[in-house]
C-alpha cells in the first residue's frame, strides 16, 4: 500500500454521482496555494472481462493494447474558435478548473499500484493530488478518501462496496460546501498534507 498524504481521493457508490464536480471544486479551492495535479483512474477488471460500461466504447479498455496500464496526460486542445475540443470530458473539465496537470490512468485492476507509481514519476514535486477512483483506494492510502453516495442509485458498485468502509468522509454529492469545509491541506517539508476535520 502506497501512503499518499498529498492526495484527496474521491470515490462514489454509483456512476454519475458528482466526482468530477467535487474534484473541480477542490482544484479551484487550492490552486492558488499549492500546485494541483488531477488524476482520473479507470480500472479494468481483466483483459477478458466484459466492458464495465455495458459495451459503450469510452476507449479505456482498447487503449491498453498489450500493456497492463496506460497513463495519458490531458492537453488542452483548441478548436479554431478557441474552445476545448471535448468540453465535457472529465479530464478536460479538471484542466479547466485550474489543475496544473491532469492525467488519465487506465489500468488492469492488478496493475493499479504499478500504474500509480508511473504517475508519481510524472507528477510535479510538492503537488496536491486530486484523484477520482474507487479501486485505487485498494493500492493507495490517501490523506483523505471521500465516498459520494448517490441516492438515485441505491445499489452500490462492486468497486465502491470493497472500499466504502475505508472512507474518511461519506456524503451526498450535493453537499460540496460541507465536504470542502471538512478537508484541509497544510504545507510540510514533503509538500501538501491533506487532513480531515
Amino acid at each position: 500500500m502506497i501512503r499518499a498524504q498529498e492526495m484527496i481521493l474521491i470515490g462514489s457508490a454509483g456512476r454519475n454521482a458528482g466526482k468530477t464536480t467535487l474534484a473541480a471544486a477542490f482544484i479551484k479551492r487550492w490552486k492558488g496555494t499549492f500546485p494541483v495535479t488531477a488524476l482520473k483512474v479507470t480500472s479494468i477488471p481483466s483483459r477478458s472481462h466484459r466492458c464495465p460500461r455495458g459495451g459503450e466504447s469510452c476507449g479505456a479498455c482498447h487503449a491498453l493494447g498489450g500493456a497492463d496500464f496506460a497513463l495519458q496526460e490531458e492537453k488542452e486542445e483548441k478548436e479554431a474558435e478557441g474552445a476545448p475540443a471535448v468540453p465535457d470530458k472529465d479530464t478536460a473539465r479538471l484542466l479547466r478548473a485550474g489543475a496544473d496537470r491532469v492525467f488519465w490512468l487506465r489500468s488492469l485492476y492488478d496493475a493499479l499500484e504499478a500504474g500509480y507509481r508511473a504517475f508519481l514519476e510524472k507528477a510535479p514535486p510538492y503537488t496536491l493530488v486530486v484523484c477520482e477512483s474507487n479501486s485505487l483506494r485498494e493500492a493507495v492510502d490517501p490523506g483523505c478518501f471521500i465516498m459520494l453516495q448517490n441516492r438515485d442509485e441505491p445499489e452500490m458498485k462492486p468497486s465502491a462496496a470493497r472500499v466504502a468502509s475505508l472512507a474518511d468522509v461519506s456524503a451526498a454529492p450535493e453537499d460540496v460546501a460541507g465536504i470542502l469545509a471538512r478537508v484541509t491541506v497544510e504545507r510540510d517539508r514533503a509538500g501538501a498534507r491533506v487532513r480531515v476535520r
